[in-house]
């Protein structure tokens, strides 16, 4: 097994970890998924010519993580109802309120505040699965815009986990632009 193969394997643990981690009210709004390999490289070669129409070279430089990563785990929120508690956290006084609407742009919404925690705890999930095997990562919302961009994921919020394993973390002492 090469070290690739390795961090493919433990992307799939992480999958497998997002899948299982708690959900409020027992409802499951999740979705996650290992990239195949020509995913993963269209995803970051879209995240790089996007830098040029978004104004921010950071895009670049995550994209260029996402390219030099051996698999990227993508995990996101689903579209759904309000949980049904009518608590009042999405802006909304309550559920049949944030039943109604809708909005559409990097991410799609409003987004029920108790699965935007559902999304939280599978992706710490996810990410400690990937720290427990020593293999480096970086949680990317910009990941997630890219792969809405691009249909690689029906979610309405969606973020991305690069995964690496070399002599040196490819996620840390990035140049940070301005």
């Amino acid at each position: 097994m090469t070290i690739k193969d390795t961090v493919r394997f433990v992307g799939d643990l992480m999958e497998m970890a997002a899948r299982t981690a708690p959900k409020a009210v027992g409802q499951d709004f999740i979705e996650a998924r290992v990239l195949e390999d020509e995913e993963r490289v269209a995803l970051g070669n879209e995240m790089i010519s996007f830098a040029g129409t978004s104004g921010s070279p950071n895009w670049v430089r995550d994209g260029q993580n996402v390219l030099d990563s051996q698999a990227v785990v993508l995990i996101g929120l689903l579209p759904h109802k309000g949980a049904g508690l009518d608590c009042g956290a999405c802006g909304f006084p309550g559920c049949a309120e944030f039943n109604e609407r809708s909005t559409d742009g990097e991410f799609k919404g409003p987004n029920c505040a108790i699965r935007l925690l559902d999304l939280g705890i599978a992706l710490g999930s996810a990410a400690k699965v990937a720290a427990d095997h020593n293999v480096d990562n970086r949680i990317m919302y910009r990941i997630g815009a890219s792969a809405r961009r691009l249909g690689l994921t029906g979610s309405n919020i969606c973020h991305g986990i690069p995964l690496s394993a070399t002599g040196k973390n490819i996620f840390f002492d990035r140049a940070v632009k301005r």
